[in-house]
């Protein structure tokens, strides 16, 4: 059984929380002991997410990296339990470490740790002037007492991947502190500590380039030039490269004794380069439709400054979650002055992609291709008012590592199941369109006068679509290239179970394939599960007696089944509280009909 430290119940006084250096926590001007190595290893790993759910298998993953006890769980309980008594309550009187759904939450204000100060600091000098940048980088390079989180820690790999993407951190911040000083004369003042950093990052050319810079500042021209010489020697022995155009036009303006050589360049005069706002983001639809008021909801939360920093669209395939997502980007282009971007998170065959993909076209789609860690981009997130669309997510631990921890940046996820796993999160369910606002995108896609010349057909149409706007779309865009098939022989198709899916396709959108992603990516069991409800129960919605008949099993198991089908996104559930008993479920329309087709042997993809 582990051994806790905890000497006593807290008392009060003001908590200090430090990793930019050696884990320290201080209460008052006084240090707390914080116990055996793996209840520091929890603290660090709680900190390292401040405010943020950190699950218990991260947690297990930090304190046991390669096998962890059968005791682990309970082990991790006696830790926290530990640190809750040392760190008491905030000023709020809430217990600072607290239980969630999926793990365990430490709340710091800024003014008490660390890292959320240093953070803060580096974003106050974004877009200051010089001097004001230069002092503010400065104050944020002085809260660093030594390697962060010191080496007992860093035995934890976890652990040592946080304190080395925090050392990059410092690195970048202190290369924008030395370029903008250099911008403002004070050479003297950084080229001694450059001189340290280049020793221990001697490949790092925006380092070297600085020192380069400070020494022809100070008149020390020969030194400058030998920095260059070395580095170019170091490269072509190491990396078989040269060094960049920029520094080696630096190294020409040296030895010609140009004085405008002394400062790194144009970026000397902000902490950062300075780049366009990215804007990456499908086109906004001409005829967008319907949603009104979620899209209305969605564009509120996503201007306040105090709401979750992640929202989550959920709703079946082909519900028109991307749409809603990329028409509220395109509406929020003052908000998010730092760039808006789409990225998907499944590949052009439905598959997830792997991480280091989505980190990869992340960086590009920034401008930013050093981003190659999760932890890079979340810095880089909190630091910049960007929103990012996270299309298409597969499940929880795609985009978890993703995901912000405060800041600016905001990031909006669809899914087609509900993600239950991750918290906080403002979740918009996306509804299917009501048939006015279904009748309203058929009529701009065929045309009013094919729409008014038989509207009882238009109906049937729009109503055998269920709801979907890519269904909806899809047979618009079919029509209207079948301009000869009057409305009522096309509805008199789609109202045919057999052959309605068949008939939702229009050159390469086809509404089968986007349900067969769908239903690929589901679990085995909960297809299976999907497949009995579609076969055992009528159109329409259907109640808890009607499912655990279909599924052949009592009631309490049938409430776990369909719940997991509401978390897939297959089954859809009334909006208010309600008991499971009493509720009315559904499949929607088109889910059901594939689902039917699957268990009846219809192939899943259209032929060719």
């Amino acid at each position: 059984m582990p051994r806790p430290s905890a000497r006593s119940a807290a008392s009060p006084g003001t908590l200090r929380f430090s990793v930019l250096g050696p884990l320290a926590v201080h209460r008052d001007e006084r240090p707390l002991s914080l116990g055996p190595l793996k209840q520091r290893v929890v603290l660090a790993t709680l900190l390292g997410s401040a405010n943020c759910p950190v699950s218990v298998d991260a947690l297990t993953d930090a304190v046991w990296p390669e096998e962890p006890p059968r005791t682990a769980r309970k082990n991790l309980q006696v830790y926290v339990s530990a640190l809750r008594t040392l760190l008491g309550e905030d000023d709020g009187d809430r217990p600072r470490l607290t239980h969630t759904g999926g793990g365990y939450v430490l709340r710091v204000a800024e003014d008490e740790f660390d890292l959320l100060r240093f953070r803060a600091l580096v974003r106050a000098a974004e877009g200051q002037r010089p001097a004001p940048a230069a002092r503010l980088l400065r104050q944020a390079l002085d809260l660093w007492q030594g390697p962060p989180l010191g080496d007992d820690l860093r035995q934890s790999p976890r652990l040592a991947e946080e304190a080395e993407r925090l050392e990059l951190r410092h690195l970048t911040v202190y290369e924008s502190w030395a370029e903008t000083e250099l911008g403002l004369g004070g050479a003297p003042a950084v080229v001694e500590g450059l001189r340290d950093l280049v020793e221990r990052h001697p490949l790092r050319e925006r380092l070297r380039s600085a020192w380069m810079c400070a020494l022809h500042a100070s008149g020390r021209q020969a030194e400058a030039l030998a920095v260059y010489d070395d580095y170019r020697q170091l490269l072509a022995r190491e990396l078989g490269l040269e060094p960049s155009g920029a520094m080696a036009a630096r190294y020409r303006a040296i030895l010609a004794g140009d004085d405008r050589a002394g400062a790194p360049g144009p970026a000397a005069a902000t902490p950062a380069v300075s780049r366009p706002a990215p804007v990456v983001l499908p086109p906004d639809l001409v005829d967008f439709t319907g949603h009104g008021e979620e899209l209305r909801h969605l564009v509120d939360v996503l201007e306040d400054e105090d709401s979750a920093g992640v929202v989550l669209l959920s709703g079946p395939a082909g519900a028109g979650k991307t749409t809603l997502a990329v028409r509220a980007a395109h509406l929020l282009g003052e908000r998010y002055a730092d760039g808006r971007i789409c990225v998907s998170l499944r590949a052009p065959d439905g598959r997830p992609r792997p991480q280091a993909s989505v980190l990869a076209e992340l960086g590009e789609r920034t401008g930013r291709p050093e981003l190659s860690g999760p932890g890079a981009w979340r810095d880089w997130l909190a630091e910049h008012r960007v929103l990012v669309i996270l299309d298409d997510v597969p499940e929880e631990s795609a985009v978890r590592p993703l995901l912000p921890c405060g800041g600016h940046g905001r990031v909006l996820l669809t899914a087609r199941g509900q993600l239950g796993g991750l918290a906080p999160v403002h979740r918009v369910s996306v509804p299917p369109l009501g048939v006015a606002e279904a009748l309203q995108l058929l009529t701009g896609l065929v045309g009013a006068s094919r729409v008014r010349a038989d509207r009882e057909a238009a109906l049937r149409i729009v109503r055998a679509c269920g709801g979907s706007p890519l269904a909806v779309r899809v047979s618009g865009m079919r029509l209207a290239v079948l301009r000869h098939v009057p409305l009522r022989e096309f509805a008199d198709r789609l109202t045919d179970p057999a052959g309605a899916l068949d008939e939702l396709t229009s050159g390469d959108v086809s509404v089968r394939r986007w349900l067969a992603d769908g239903w690929e990516a589901l679990p085995a069991e909960c297809g299976r599960d999907a497949g009995r409800l579609a076969a055992g129960t009528g159109d329409g919605p259907f109640g808890l007696s009607e499912a655990a008949e279909a599924l052949g099993c009592d009631e309490r198991h049938a409430v776990r089944v369909v719940e997991a089908l509401i978390d897939a996104g297959m089954v859809t559930s009334p909006g208010g509280e309600v008991t499971a008993h009493a509720a009315l479920y559904e499949l929607p329309h088109l889910i059901r009909l594939y689902a039917r087709g699957t268990r009846t042997g219809t192939p899943v993809l259209t032929p060719g």
